[in-house]
């Protein structure tokens, strides 16, 4: 488990010191892989959203560690096509902060619904979340290398929480942290509907 946490830790390292030079666009900032992946890092409500699902899918276990992330980042991509192309999604900010109130409140109460209920759930989230990625890409972006570094970043954010939650269970932490940290990003969720 360790060496997959240093792995993830040197590939978010090395992507995130490459110069959007490397990646095709011509000196615009922002536009290629780099800026893709730095984007999520740049929002906390994006990156507590991504580590949360992470956590939730580690507590709920088995086929679920895979699958969520793997539902969200499915979802995240649709509605990051969505938000390419400027198609209306209503709500997207109250969508994301929704996100976390749901999200978090399903980590500190321990919530353990039917895989398929879970996975629509956090799908449904990630609409929004791929949305606001995609209305958000620079105009002389690739969409295609612009996605690529926002799905790697997602795919390690929910990495983290996968592995930090997987940690809690084998009883290297106490899993009141966890549930608290749920507890913290639920109310980041509800911080960000007053704003």
């Amino acid at each position: 488990m360790r060496r997959i946490f240093e792995l993830t830790v040197l590939a978010a390292i090395a992507a995130v010191v490459s110069g959007e030079a490397q990646a095709h666009t011509f000196g615009v900032h922002g536009a290629g892989f780099a800026g893709g992946f730095g984007h999520p890092f740049g929002g906390l409500d994006h990156l507590l959203a991504m580590v949360t699902v992470g956590l939730w899918a580690a507590q709920l276990g088995g086929r679920a560690v895979w699958l969520m992330p793997l539902a969200f980042m499915t979802a995240m991509a649709a509605g990051g096509a969505l938000g390419l192309e400027q198609v209306g999604l209503p709500m997207v900010e109250l969508g994301i902060a929704a996100s976390l109130m749901v999200l978090g409140s399903l980590v500190a109460f321990a919530f353990r619904p039917p895989l398929w209920a879970g996975m629509a759930l956090v799908a449904a989230f990630a609409l929004f979340h791929g949305h606001a990625h995609g209305a958000e890409m620079p105009g002389a972006a690739s969409p295609v290398l612009y996605a690529a570094g926002f799905l790697l970043a997602t795919g390690l954010l929910h990495a983290f929480g996968v592995s930090a939650g997987l940690a809690i269970r084998r009883g290297l932490a106490a899993e009141r942290w966890v549930r608290a940290a749920g507890a913290v990003v639920a109310g980041s969720g509800v911080l960000l509907t007053m704003v």
